[in-house]
């Protein structure tokens, strides 16, 4: 009994802790970006390197799945002869949920697993410190352009992730199911609105909050040396995906309970 009770105290003191340190340090990199000196070059590295990197990932994933939600609606259409209701039903499910979150969890494996190896490299050799020395803040630095450049980039690539899905569903149902185009376009316009593309953005924002805050504050506290890096990256990449998917939903509630 005496046991059990240890192992929930410790949970909830982990929990705690390191929410708490995320917070701590998520205010502080949004505070310290408006403090001078403003270092517009690593805003545009982080950007390039998060964005511009990932699109290529983001554009073949989507692509496929738009032409998989497709594939796997027609039998269901078919039999009602409404097939021509595809493209709004891939439209929609890109724009609300698969967009973001696809562009999130792919951002994550490729880019916020760099964010946690890179910081936490720095942390066990020391130049962290080094920073410190020689009076420069390391969280405005190094974390406060991350997360700024995540959530324009996940928000960015959310976009293309929707268009590029809609396009592999337009290719499997018109081409492939010779479904007629005018109709297949008609429908889409008549069943997808402009709201379900600012959910989706809504969450692609927070989940690029998400994935740098998380990542960087796993980098941030590595120690042990290279294990250590090694077991900061993979938990980063975890806790990024994990909490990803809890936002998701209650994101999602929240926007439905109070109809937005």
């Amino acid at each position: 009994m005496f046991k059990l009770l240890e192992a929930i105290g410790r949970v909830t003191i982990n929990f705690l802790e390191f929410w708490g340190s995320w917070l701590i340090i998520s205010v502080k990199a949004i505070v310290l970006a408006f403090r001078k000196p403003i270092r517009f070059k690593h805003y545009l590295y982080q950007l390039a390197s998060i964005g511009t990197g990932s699109l290529p990932v983001i554009a073949i994933t989507s692509l496929f799945t738009g032409g998989v939600i497709a594939l796997e609606t027609y039998e269901a259409f078919h039999r009602f002869n409404a097939e021509y209701m595809i493209g709004g039903v891939v439209a929609i499910s890109m724009a609300r949920e698969l967009g973001p979150v696809l562009t999130a969890l792919l951002i994550t494996a490729r880019s916020g697993s760099a964010m946690a190896a890179e910081i936490g490299t720095m942390k066990v050799t020391e130049q962290i410190d080094a920073l410190r020395m020689m009076a420069v803040n390391p969280i405005k630095y190094l974390i406060t352009p991350r997360v700024y450049t995540s959530v324009i980039a996940v928000t960015l690539l959310t976009i293309i992730s929707d268009i590029v899905g809609y396009i592999g569903g337009y290719i499997v149902s018109v081409v492939v199911f010779n479904i007629n185009k005018t109709l297949y376009i008609r429908y889409t316009q008549n069943l997808a609105e402009m709201n379900d593309v600012y959910h989706g953005l809504i969450k692609a924002a927070i989940f690029g909050f998400l994935i740098a805050t998380i990542s960087c504050l796993y980098g941030y506290f590595t120690k042990g040396g290279a294990k250590g890096v090694g077991e900061s990256t993979t938990k980063a990449v975890v806790v990024s995906s994990i909490s990803i998917l809890i936002f998701d939903y209650l994101i999602t509630f929240i926007l439905r309970f109070f109809d937005l």
